[in-house]
């Protein structure tokens, strides 16, 4: 999951691609980067780490111009690597720079096309680099870049070529900027503008919290298929293709988008609400003579859906968990070591919460088990007498491909367990999960012409019909080669440093 902005402005843009980039530091930790035009030049600055740690006073300085964009990124695939870092830069033809959120289910057949077919050089093994390629090649092929119909038309292409969740800006030196979706509309990205003096100005973000935040009115989500473009004068053009079925990814909803964003016309806090008061509602039918003395969140995304668990079962609803917010999400880190190790860093409980009380824990999902177990546990040691757990989400059965870092079965506790074995697992008392059509029902609640959604990491359905059990299987096997070799680098690095003591 990554985080993408673009702005078009009477003014500098730089500093409200920064401050955009940190409303959506939540969708990638990894890499940061920002590109603006400096007159007939493209700027670019990227690299890993936190929007804050990456760009410094002096390197934002030389950010100059009207228009660009920024991504922050974590890596899909398990591991990160500055070169690759976004956003992207080619100078065929006329320079332009890309940034790109979602993943390709068809990479190696796209590499295969791009390397072999076209002759063209790939550097890394991320899949935006593929678009880049993709995209440059059918650049080349129209005989005027600045018409921007033909660029549009061009882009097209890309829906041709590329298969699974994908959204895209992209900066074209003296033109604009270029807003792309998938035909499925998995991944999010939203069209917001301001007056300012007399003009407009516009901004393409993943999230609408970034146009809030920077004084934007949302005007529209991106179409699924639709490719959009922002002329440095603030026209905007745009054309789109054969509609495919719109099926957002629901898990926006459930863990990756801030509660103060709209995505696809939803408010992503309702939704929140609406899937706690269904989650209650099956408790009370299942247990009707519940034990349960207090509900208690694990924060954060889930506190909305446990504040309406609480009101449904008429009990009281506490915070037992303090979060330091200077740890990481551990649903990012890429070894299950490293996510165990940072649970404990990450919260700590208030025991008087906890002490001699019947405890129901209530977290937005449940994807490898690892923190939740931990959870558990230190329920426990604070003093529950016994500790319920619940989800807002079904069971995690099947990989997400679409841009999600859940791509290896053997890491998600849900498959192949019954929700009994899961419950051991974790170690709680009682364990109840949200029913998926609940869950639908709550997000597809308001009136947006979205019945519909990916839901593949619940129900095994992948909606783009070309992911196969060896697809799958392949990408088990590379998830543990890169386990391996992150393994056997922390082994060097340890050998190194006691090398250099002794």
């Amino acid at each position: 999951m990554c985080g993408l902005v673009g702005i078009v402005s009477n003014d500098h843009v730089a500093q409200e691609i920064y401050d955009a980039l940190t409303t959506l530091q939540h969708r990638g930790q990894d890499a940061a980067g920002i590109a603006t035009q400096n007159g007939d030049l493209i700027e670019l600055i990227k690299s890993n780490g936190l929007v804050k740690d990456v760009f410094q006073e002096a390197q934002m300085l030389k950010l100059l111009g009207y228009m660009g964009i920024g991504h922050v990124r974590y890596p899909t695939a398990g591991t990160a690597s500055s070169n690759e870092a976004q956003p992207l830069y080619t100078t065929k033809p006329k320079g332009f720079s890309l940034a790109h959120n979602g993943n390709l289910v068809n990479y190696k057949n796209l590499y295969q096309y791009i390397t072999k077919d076209l002759g063209r050089k790939v550097l890394t093994k991320s899949d935006s680099e593929l678009i880049l390629n993709l995209l440059s090649n059918e650049l080349e092929k129209i005989d005027d870049i600045t018409d921007i119909n033909k660029l549009l038309k061009a882009s097209q292409e890309i829906h041709k070529h590329c298969s699974g969740g994908y959204a895209i800006v992209a900066l074209f030196s003296g033109l604009g900027i270029l807003a792309m979706r998938d035909p499925n509309g998995i991944r999010p990205l939203v069209l917001g503008e301001r007056s300012n003096e007399g003009r407009k100005d516009y901004m393409v973000t993943s999230e609408s919290v970034s146009l809030t935040a920077l004084g934007f009115k949302r005007i529209r989500d991106i179409k699924p298929g639709e490719s959009l473009f922002i002329t440095g004068n603030g026209e905007i053009i745009s054309i789109e293709s054969e509609k495919k079925k719109h099926t957002p990814c629901i898990f926006e909803f459930v863990y990756f988008a801030r509660p103060d964003s709209m995505i696809d016309g939803r408010s992503v806090y309702k939704a929140r609400l609406r899937m706690g008061d269904a989650l209650g509602k099956k408790i009370i039918r299942e247990n009707p003579n519940h034990d349960i003395d207090v509900v208690i969140p694990i924060p954060d995304t889930s506190r909305s859906a446990a504040l309406q668990v609480a009101h449904q079962l008429n009990v009281k609803y506490r915070e037992g968990f303090i979060k330091n917010r200077y740890i990481g999400r551990t649903f990012i880190m890429p070894g299950q070591r490293e996510r165990r190790a940072s649970v404990r860093r990450k919260l700590n409980p208030i025991e008087l919460e906890f002490q001699n009380k019947n405890v129901l824990l209530v977290d937005d999902s449940i994807v490898r088990g690892t923190t939740s177990r931990e959870i558990i546990k230190m329920a426990r040691n604070a003093g529950a007498n016994k500790v319920y757990f619940a989800s807002a989400a079904p069971p995690v059965r099947f990989p997400n491909v679409y841009g999600i870092d859940m791509a290896v079965k053997s890491e998600l506790v849900a498959n192949n367990r019954s929700i009994e074995e899961i419950q051991e697992y974790i170690g709680a008392d009682w364990l109840i999960y949200q029913d998926l059509k609940d869950l639908i029902g709550a997000v597809a609640y308001e009136i947006s012409g979205v019945t519909e959604f990916d839901t593949s990491c619940f129900s095994g359905e992948y909606i783009t019909n070309d992911v196969t059990e060896a697809y799958l299987d392949e990408l088990e096997a590379q998830r543990a080669d890169a386990i391996r070799t992150l393994r056997d680098s922390v082994a060097l690095q340890n050998e190194l440093q006691i090398d250099a003591a002794s």
